[in-house]
């Protein structure tokens, strides 16, 4: 398998420093020329001081992670039950910082339009997942917020749209 495979990972995934854009991939030897070979055309300026700082990052010992991940998962639990409180239905992950929830339990069905309407009507940013599938409509009824953030930010995200009814 691992001949076969090629992971993928940011800096932005892995440390939540999504500003720095510095990723890398892990692969077979062939794995990593062939990828080399078509990056290169890809990128026209790369992170070099952020891609130092991420070589020592990803040197720190299993517990920076364990904590780091005990965090986020704290975050999400947060928001999802601020979400699911405003009235919406959350799908919880466990392996990303955002989290799709269905928008239909607020009478609405097009994600788009309420992502549009929910900063001015909570002051909250969500994203309308449609806007990721070959089929927009079968994302419609679906919205993703982030939780790679502050707490005290997350529960006055929820504070807002339970008072504004979400909708």
């Amino acid at each position: 398998m691992r001949d076969r495979t090629v992971t993928i990972s940011s800096a932005g995934k892995t440390f939540s420093y999504t500003g720095w854009k510095v990723g890398w991939i892990t692969a077979s030897p062939p794995l990593v020329t062939a990828v080399r070979s078509a990056k290169q055309y890809l990128t026209y300026v790369s992170a070099g001081p952020f891609q130092y700082a991420i070589a020592e990052a990803l040197a720190l010992p299993d517990s920076y992670f364990d904590g780091f991940r005990d965090d986020l998962r704290s975050k999400r639990d947060v928001l999802a039950a601020g979400l699911e409180e405003a009235g919406l239905t959350v799908y919880r992950p466990s392996g990303t910082y955002f989290i799709t929830a269905d928008i239909r339990p607020l009478g609405e069905t097009d994600g788009i339009t309420f992502c549009r309407a929910l900063p001015e009507r909570a002051g909250v940013v969500a994203i309308p997942t449609s806007v990721f599938y070959d089929h927009h409509e079968m994302g419609a009824p679906f919205v993703r917020f982030a939780f790679c953030k502050k707490k005290p930010v997350l529960e006055e995200a929820t504070r807002r749209l339970k008072s504004a009814g979400a909708h």
